[in-house]
């Protein structure tokens, strides 16, 4: 099976779910008081940026700024061609790089970026219109490039909008989120995961609905992991995984030296990062479930949680050793769960 890629957000005009956010957005859009920054976060994959995209079109466009109840834009009309081909004189993108050939794709935005997204604010709006900034996402803007971005959020220029997307908004500088209106979107349901699958064109049609239907199922309302998992090998490695975590303290040493030795496996980079997002998942439900334990009873668990979660950074930061971190990371699961009981 070839992979599929989905369009980009910017190339998007559906958007599935998040009916009460677009809700939010056009209703500020027909009173005429669009607050000038908003964060929109919640989990990857979700339509975060689709739904930033379908904003800031609506405000470049005059046709929908004079209709002010709705976010649609006509895909064939100038702005969203505009938008479409990263051609807007009024549409400042801040996103990491793509790979330059056997470069390798920066970890971050560069902060010269930043700087001239600033500059792009101190100037005029090519028609005289609206000025929007989209930053997809926070999480990739290192320290100088949230320092400038909060100069800008503090000092908000007029007749411009700053939209902020963000896996993981509770990180960001309070005084970010402060300045910010803040849209916190849930994830998708099963049955919109699979509808947003079914729209992604020809490649998608040809899939087995079987495997479709589980990695709707597996993908936690994210349609970024969901295209992850629409690869039977995959779902196998993490569904080993899963009998092992619901089977802790006990475990097999032989199940997990073999899975130690699939997600060390470097051509498996993404399963590596479903494997690590599929045991935060699962520590945070079990804390959930045994939250009336107290948490006396639980610290240790949380504790474990946490560090296997900062050990899973420097491991992919620094390139180490997958096999010898998997070990570890189920050793200490197995007597967080025996401790907790």
């Amino acid at each position: 099976m070839s992979e599929i890629v989905p369009p980009h957000p910017r190339e998007r005009h559906a958007l599935v779910g998040h009916r009460a956010a677009e809700a939010e957005i056009a209703a500020a859009l027909a009173a005429g008081r669009v607050h000038h920054a908003w964060l929109i976060g919640g989990p990857q994959g979700i339509g975060k940026a689709t739904l930033a995209y379908r904003f800031a079109r609506a405000l470049l466009d005059g046709a929908a700024r004079e209709r002010r109840s709705s976010l649609a834009v006509d895909a064939s009309s100038r702005t969203a061609r505009q938008v479409a081909a990263r051609s807007h004189p009024s549409l400042m993108v801040l996103e990491r790089p793509a790979a330059d050939g056997e470069k390798a794709a920066p970890k971050t935005i560069p902060v010269e970026a930043v700087r001239k997204a600033l500059g792009f604010f101190a100037s005029t709006a090519a028609d005289g219109g609206h000025r929007v900034c989209l930053i997809d996402a926070a999480e990739d803007l290192n320290t100088h490039g949230l320092n400038a971005l909060l100069k800008t959020v503090e000092e908000p220029p007029e007749n411009a909008t700053i939209l902020i997307v963000s896996h993981a908004p509770q990180r960001l500088l309070p005084t970010i989120r402060s300045r910010c209106r803040k849209l916190t979107l849930a994830p998708l349901g099963e049955a919109e995961v699979s509808e947003v699958l079914a729209g992604l064109g020809p490649d998608a049609a040809r899939l087995d609905p079987a495997l479709v239907a589980r990695a709707a199922g597996r993908a936690e309302g994210s349609v970024g992991r969901a295209l992850a998992l629409l690869d039977a090998r995959r779902l196998a490695t993490l569904a080993e995984l899963e009998t092992i975590l619901e089977g802790l303290p006990a475990y097999p040493t032989t199940r997990v030296l073999a899975l130690a030795d699939k997600l060390a496996d470097k051509r498996g980079e993404e399963t590596f990062r479903l494997a690590l997002d599929r045991v935060l998942a699962w520590s945070a439900e079990r804390l959930r479930a045994r939250a009336a334990d107290g948490p006396a009873r639980l610290a240790w668990l949380a504790a474990v949680c946490e560090k296997v979660a900062d050990e899973a950074r420097l491991v992919e930061a620094y390139n180490l050793d997958r096999r010898a971190f998997v070990l570890s990371a189920v050793g200490d699961l197995a007597e967080a769960v025996r401790r907790a009981g």
